[in-house]
């Protein structure tokens, strides 16, 4: 039994280093021989992590050659858009200048139940708003609605708006994070004369942000 849980913890540690070799990407955005590589990984760490009598590197020895193959047609990928277009494919016009494509539908096995659902899922309930929608390599459906259906922006009413930039953490569940301090050009010093108008110490702060604005959100830990 012990053995197993170690052999389980062992492999889970392999895997999720590879997974993250491999990138960020969320599973529904993989690329096909992504997702295959991915459901060949798991299936080779299930075997010596069930089976004691397996060895260990019986499993770990190939994940790490998917992984060699992943990051070689992932550098493939890139140098050649011929090789990307065999490997990943192309993305499919489904809808095309307000016209629902019927070739492009029965081409990619696709039902018109199950466009209106991906149209749903972009916030579009009528199709005749839709002006464009792209079945993209990775499956996802990208909507592009009608001018006259889009969401105006403030530029449609010739507004510049300010700046905003990103938040940053400057303390998070007490711990101060210097590199967040040091991309703003702030010092510790600073950060705890900040803290101080909110009547607590850094240390008792659940979190404290600093935004585009020079506003800063804090919230102190709750009580034990």
């Amino acid at each position: 039994m012990l053995v197993t849980l170690i052999r389980t913890i062992f492999l889970y540690i392999i895997v999720l280093i590879v997974m993250r070799f491999m990138g960020k990407r969320e599973i529904g955005q993989l690329q096909p021989f992504e997702l295959a590589i991915s459901i060949m990984i798991a299936d080779l760490a299930s075997i010596p992590m069930t089976d004691a009598g397996i060895p260990i590197w019986n499993g770990i020895i190939p994940i790490f050659g998917l992984l060699v193959m992943h990051l070689l047609i992932s550098l493939v990928n890139i140098k050649s858009m011929k090789a990307r277009e065999i490997l990943c494919g192309k993305p499919t016009l489904l809808i095309y200048r307000g016209k629902i494509d019927e070739q492009a539908l029965k081409k990619e096995r696709f039902t018109l139940n199950e466009l209106q659902e991906r149209l749903r899922g972009n916030n579009v309930v009528n199709l005749g708003d839709v002006e464009y929608a792209i079945l993209e390599t990775n499956g996802q459906v990208t909507v592009i609605q009608k001018p006259n259906k889009r969401t105006t922006t403030p530029e449609d009413f010739n507004i510049n708006p300010d700046y905003e930039g990103i938040p940053y953490d400057l303390i998070v569940d007490g711990k101060i994070m210097k590199e967040n301090l040091r991309q703003i050009g702030k010092d510790e010093r600073w950060l705890n004369k900040q803290v101080e108008k909110f009547n607590i110490r850094p240390q008792e702060a659940l979190i404290v942000t600093y935004d585009g604005k020079g506003q800063i959100f804090c919230q102190k830990k709750a009580d034990k």
